[in-house]
C-alpha cells in the first residue's frame, strides 16, 4: 500500500467532516468599533463534554518535507482549535476514524490569515508550522481527566508537497 500523502489546499468544504476552517473570508457578520473592525462572528463550533475553554500558548518547532507521520491523537472531551499569531500558514494532517484508530491521512496547508478548530474526538496530526515563528494560541478543554489519546502507526505515513 502506497503510504506517501499529498498535501492539498484547505477548503471549509474539504475539512468539515474534521471541524472548522476560520478566516476572514465574505463581508463580515457585523461592523464594530465606529465602522473600523470587521466582526466574523462565532466562528468555531467549541464543544466540551466539561471542563471550561482555556486558552493557552504553543511555540512548536517548524517542520520540513516530507514529513513522517507515526502518531495521531484525538481528544474525546472537548475540541482543539490552532490559531497562528504570525501571518503564515501551517501543516493540517486529520484521518477519518476507523473502528476506533484513524484511518487514511489527508493533509492540508492552511494560507496565511486562517486557522481551525478540530472537532471533538476527530484524529489529527500535532501542530506542524512549516514555517517559522511557530507560535500559536490554542483553545481546547481545560479540566479534571484525561482528554488525550494518541495512535501510534506500525509502519508511518509521509506527507509530501
Amino acid at each position: 500500500m502506497n503510504r506517501d500523502i499529498r498535501i492539498q489546499p484547505i477548503t471549509a468544504t474539504a475539512f468539515a467532516p474534521f471541524g472548522d476552517l476560520m478566516d476572514c473570508s465574505g463581508a463580515p457578520d457585523k461592523v464594530i468599533n465606529q465602522g473600523l473592525c470587521g466582526r466574523y462572528h462565532d466562528r468555531a463550533q467549541l464543544d466540551f463534554a466539561d471542563g471550561a475553554a482555556g486558552i493557552s500558548l504553543f511555540n512548536a518547532e517548524p517542520r520540513s518535507l516530507p514529513l513522517k507521520i507515526a502518531l495521531m491523537e484525538r481528544h474525546p472531551d472537548g475540541s482543539q482549535s490552532f490559531i497562528p499569531m504570525a501571518y503564515v500558514g501551517f501543516l493540517v494532517v486529520v484521518a477519518p476514524d476507523q473502528d476506533g484508530a484513524p484511518g487514511t491521512p489527508l493533509a492540508f496547508e492552511t494560507q496565511p490569515g486562517q486557522a481551525i478548530n478540530f472537532h471533538r474526538g476527530v484524529w489529527h496530526g500535532v501542530l506542524t508550522p512549516l514555517n517559522a515563528p511557530g507560535l500559536f494560541a490554542v483553545v481546547d478543554r481545560i479540566g479534571t481527566g484525561a482528554n488525550l489519546e494518541e495512535y501510534r502507526f506500525t509502519t508511518h505515513w509521509t506527507i509530501t508537497n
